[in-house]
């Protein structure tokens, strides 16, 4: 295998999460297509025969007994082909289970190289030093960690999982294969980092490096994870693939003699003086990356959502406001790659109490130059007979007032979502979660969280980004509009002038401050005194000290206070690293004392 030259490949199949037959006839269909290109080697992802995501079904006696039926299917249809397979897959030893990469060839299952770095994990065993044999598709194979591999001409280490820690076995790789089977996790800005280190890897290493990583249809419950393909030997990325794809695709490269060196594009290290203002927003050099890398990740997510649930139609809330707006943007690009009719789309506006000209006006330009369908339902008259029923007066504008509207909302959403067999398509964002800035079972409850993981500073630069390029004039107008209106609920009448006038940020304060104080709390987990100094020296000019430190204590208050609200959270994607969901990315009780981090506050010497 290993002379002058030798064709490898990594390949990204299409998957169903937990369908293992399902998953193992697309592996074998694209076996069967590069068999009879010369390839001596492919590489798929980590647990690329169940999909990555399976979370606890993976200790399933169904899903184990099924990817064990599944490799030994894959095994026989081997023999057929004049190459090696490296294929992830669940194995169960001992009452033990494994996450392997097993290595297959003409017939066999040669190995099985357990993951070796824990992620944290509590359903896999950890392989550092295991060499055993263990039955696999009824057949006795070695599993064995940090060894080198025999495969055709050559050898290959294998290893599993997207820690680029270095492995044990890196000095027996000079001049030899490594096989990495991945799950990437796409997150805004980190992709060409994630490349970056592949090709180091394959220098320092002084290899052939192929990695596979997972890719469309695993679950976007929390995360979307990109495909990336990519082969690189001595230094020399070798090739990659496109992203963002949502059908099987691979790379293929001819690789082995001297390959020239080559060095990653060095990061210039930040000043360590700077403190940026708003974190989660990226600089005008890089907005086209991140931006582009937030928006795909938003569209692969509700893709896949709308894909499994044979979903044609979308049910959103368009308020006229930012949320809204770009949960908007991002449902009509997915339509469009899909190649679904945007009719399916159905924006409803439900001017209340506290609806405004101007958002009003905002939202129908938008559903009109997008040609979506349009609903437009008062919701005054329901809401004023709900009103009577729990004997509120209309003239008291407590929570229960702007509660009951925004809860009669949602009520309309889920009823038509009911109508058109569609779902609802959540428009909160994640600086609201983090306040609690929504009614429960209101505007809190969708189907789908397109913009969970989007904070709010982030919002408002996306939809900046998508308007500016926009071609309809008047369509672009109100975008921009949108932008610069005051972030509000508007569930309380606006003033004598007819402009609004609850104003979010004058109720709980600026969001470039609360998204500074979330960050350096989900990022770091600083302490509030830390944070107040970092945003003494971020915002200098823009707030005084007094500010800074009542918001930042209204901010940890309501953080801990609200936290029952995120944990019964729909799914949604997570964009830009951080993440509120209780599903793992943040574990909170409900009911934690927020006492020492308000104590940590009032501490503060202004």
């Amino acid at each position: 295998m290993y002379k002058d030259s030798f064709k490898v490949v990594a390949a990204i199949p299409k998957i169903n999460v937990a369908d293992c037959e399902h998953n193992a006839s697309n592996i074998i269909s694209i076996c069967g297509k590069l068999s009879s290109q010369d390839v001596q080697l492919v590489v798929f992802p980590e647990l690329s025969i169940t999909g990555c995501t399976c979370g606890d079904l993976f200790s399933s006696e169904v899903l184990i007994a099924n990817c064990d039926r599944q490799l030994a299917r894959i095994a026989n249809e081997s023999r057929a082909w004049d190459m090696s397979i490296i294929v992830g897959a669940v194995i169960a030893h001992d009452e033990n289970l494994y996450n392997c990469g097993v290595v297959i060839s003409r017939g066999e299952i040669i190995a099985a190289v357990p993951k070796c770095v824990n992620d944290g994990s509590q359903i896999f065993v950890y392989g550092e030093n295991v060499d055993k044999i263990v039955s696999i598709a009824g057949k006795k194979v070695r599993m064995v960690s940090s060894q080198m591999l025999p495969v055709e001409d050559g050898y290959v280490a294998v290893i599993v999982g997207d820690d680029f820690a270095d492995a044990n076995f890196s000095s027996q790789t000079r001049g030899q294969v490594v096989a990495h089977l991945g799950a990437h996790k796409a997150v805004m800005g980190e992709y060409q980092h994630h490349i970056d280190n592949i090709v180091s890897r394959s220098q320092r290493w002084g290899t052939t490096y192929i990695y596979a990583g997972a890719g469309y249809g695993e679950s976007t419950t929390d995360y979307v994870y990109d495909g990336i393909a990519v082969v690189a030997q001595n230094g020399e990325l070798c090739a990659k693939n496109e992203r963002w794809q949502f059908t099987e695709q691979w790379v293929e490269a001819e690789v082995g003699g001297e390959a020239p060196k080559y060095m990653p594009a060095m990061k210039i290290a930040e000043n360590a003086d700077v403190v940026y203002k708003n974190p989660f927003v990226p600089n005008e050099d890089i907005a086209e990356t991140y931006c582009s890398d937030a928006v795909n990740i938003q569209i692969m997510a509700l893709m896949r959502r709308l894909e499994v649930t044979h979903c044609k139609n979308l049910v959103i809330g368009i308020s006229g406001g930012l949320d809204s707006t770009l949960a908007l943007l991002i449902a009509v690009k997915t339509f469009d790659r899909l190649g679904i009719d945007r009719k399916g789309i159905i924006g409803v506006t439900m001017p209340g109490f506290g609806t405004t000209d101007r958002t009003y006006n905002n939202a129908l330009v938008m559903m009109r130059s997008f040609g979506i369908s349009m609903r437009e339902i008062s919701i005054v008259e329901a809401v004023k007979q709900h009103f009577a029923d729990i004997n509120h007066s209309i003239s008291v504008h407590d929570i229960t007032y702007e509660n009951s509207q925004a809860r009669e909302r949602t009520q309309i959403l889920m009823d038509i979502a009911n109508q058109v067999g569609g779902m609802v398509l959540g428009t909160g964002d994640m600086s609201e979660l983090a306040l609690g800035w929504a009614t429960y079972n209101g505007d809190h409850m969708s189907m789908y969280g397109i913009n969970a993981g989007v904070p709010k500073t982030l919002v408002k630069r996306l939809v900046k980004w998508i308007a500016e390029t926009e071609n309809d004039e008047v369509c672009r107008k109100a975008l921009f509009d949108v932008i610069d209106t005051p972030i509000s609920p508007e569930l309380v009448p606006a003033d004598d002038n007819g402009n609004i006038k609850q104003k979010t940020e004058d109720l709980v304060g600026p969001y470039e401050l609360h998204d500074f104080f979330l960050y350096y709390t989900l990022k770091f987990g600083y302490a509030p005194s830390r944070i107040y100094s970092l945003a003494q020296t971020a915002f200098e000019g823009v707030y005084d000290n007094v500010i800074i430190k009542q918001w930042l204590t209204t901010f940890f208050r309501r953080f801990f206070n609200q936290q029952f609200k995120r944990s019964c959270l729909p799914d949604g994607p997570c964009v830009c690293g951080v993440s509120l969901s209780p599903r793992g990315a943040w574990q909170m009780p409900s009911d934690a004392s927020s006492s020492l981090w308000l104590k940590d506050c009032e501490d503060i010497n202004i």
